[in-house]
């Protein structure tokens, strides 16, 4: 951003950009623009495509398991600020990175086909034009890191579901830890073996990444209602929830299809990935998923009760995945508390909601008084580019390091474990699997004392002190038969 508008380049500044703009446009106006200018809110394509991108991010995060992961995986009260500041940050790629650069290009007048801007390939043509083989090296590490980071997420998640919802769900229920890593590290080598199928395959057929993007809501986006009813309504059947993620499909295939052979002429990838074709079925995917599953589900109501799935579930943590499988659970008060899981959901639902809000309806009819930007318009739409992006790299680079930064200090002044403030007072061992820690105010303070157990065989209860590890007398008034105490001072 620095070098287009602001660094010594062709380009150099916001001025000089507008005003090349203004001269391409006269060469090569765009179809369904606003007077074939890309510099305003007023285009068709441009309004297709984000429905299309709604619909499609819709699929991609509800029907991704790496988001479910990630979403369990992390400490409870820190989940939703994490995706909230990730979610501002991700933007910055699309509004800051991607429309610089594609405006670049244009005001450039780099001689790139559709094949190759379908392809991916403006970034790294207008990288190596501004920046040299610097420019074009940079696009390719952050190629490389960004696949390798999704591509992981995506092997692990998919090895997961295999490993746990179907071969021990329904070949093996009694697999120890050692059979789920073993199938989990074929899943992993399975499904890479076909995702470079996958890759070679749409390679051949000349089908580009843009292509991908646009139709993915035709495969997904039925799935996003039966995933999100599951969660927050108690009356959705299994029945209900599938037949709306068929019928959602075949609604967006046939639509697509049919789109694409009557409106532009015949079925093939060029057409198929057209505007209104993608566009209808998308829209169908979305909308007729809820309304086949809704109207099956209230014919026959599962009316679940959530509070079984709170108590087997709520703050719960694996830590082995052996045959004895034990995991943690915090205590209902405290910052992962009810409570707080209540004040988390508000807090979520205002926040998300408002941005949601201002991304998708304010922020483009705020613009369309502008209609052509000009020049200062222009400029401001720049300034705004800049700051988010600049705040984005504080989020991503910066504020984790702040974030870490005692366990940093902890590790430069000889690997001292930080000592947190509220000590662990209490923790008790109901049956074989499950703990309660009352007063833990971090959960690697808990990770730290889950390898020592109390010897609940004896049938007496046993203290150990949580400093150095070692029993202390039994307390005056055992407990019940079958649980232990643990306490002391962290």
């Amino acid at each position: 951003m620095w070098k287009i508008y602001a660094g010594p380049s062709d380009l150099g500044s916001t001025d000089k950009v507008w005003e090349n703009l203004k001269a391409i446009t006269l060469k090569n106006p765009i179809t369904g623009n606003l007077h074939g200018s890309p510099l305003t809110i007023w285009s068709r394509g441009g309004l297709i495509f984000g429905i299309a991108n709604i619909i499609g991010n819709f699929g991609t995060v509800f029907v991704d398991q790496s988001y479910w992961q990630g979403a369990v995986a992390c400490k409870p009260s820190a989940t939703w600020k994490g995706y909230m500041l990730g979610g501002m940050a991700w933007f910055a790629i699309p509004f800051s990175m991607a429309t610089t650069l594609g405006l670049a290009a244009r005001a450039l007048d780099l001689p790139i086909t559709m094949s190759e801007a379908g392809s991916g390939l403006v970034p790294p043509a207008v990288a190596l034009h501004v920046m040299g083989q610097g420019g074009a090296f940079l696009i390719v590490l952050q190629l490389f890191l960004a696949v390798t980071s999704t591509a992981n997420s995506e092997q692990l998640a998919v090895a997961s579901l295999f490993a746990y919802d179907v071969y021990k769900r329904y070949f093996r229920p009694q697999a120890s830890g050692t059979d789920i890593i073993f199938v989990s590290r074929v899943a992993v080598l399975g499904w890479g073996i076909f995702s470079g199928v996958i890759a070679i395959i749409l390679f051949e057929l000349e089908i580009g990444l843009g292509w991908v993007y646009v139709a993915m809501g035709n495969f997904i986006g039925s799935a996003v209602f039966p995933l999100a009813a599951c969660l927050t309504w108690k009356d959705c059947s299994a029945t209900g929830a599938i037949c709306g993620a068929f019928a959602g499909l075949a609604a967006a295939m046939i639509t697509w299809l049919v789109i694409a052979d009557t409106y532009y002429g015949e079925v093939n990838v060029a057409n198929m990935g057209s505007d209104y074709a993608f566009l209808g079925g998308n829209l169908m995917a979305l909308f007729i998923s809820p309304m086949v599953g809704i109207p099956i589900s209230l014919m026959a109501p599962q009316n679940y009760d959530w509070s079984k799935l709170r108590a087997e579930t709520d703050g719960v943590v694996v830590l082995d995945a052996g045959e004895h499988a034990t995991g943690l659970k915090l205590d209902d008060d405290g910052e992962d508390g009810v409570a707080a899981m209540d004040r988390a959901l508000w807090n979520t639902s205002v926040y998300g909601g408002s941005l949601s809000i201002v991304l998708i309806l304010i922020w483009p009819i705020l613009a369309l008084p502008a209609r052509e930007f000009t020049k200062s318009y222009f400029g401001f739409w720049v300034a705004i580019a800049f700051i988010w992006g600049h705040v984005a790299a504080i989020i991503t680079v910066i504020y984790p390091i702040w974030e870490v930064r005692q366990d940093i200090y902890d590790v430069l002044v000889g690997g001292k474990r930080h000592v947190p403030d509220q000590p662990i007072t209490q923790v008790s061992m109901h049956g074989q699997h499950k703990y309660s820690v009352h007063g833990a105010t971090e959960w690697k303070d808990v990770f730290s004392y889950h390898g020592k157990q109390a010897d609940a065989e004896q049938g007496q209860p046993q203290e150990i002190n949580m400093v150095n590890m070692q029993p202390v007398p039994a307390p005056a008034q055992p407990m019940g038969t079958g649980e232990t105490i643990m306490s002391g001072q962290a």
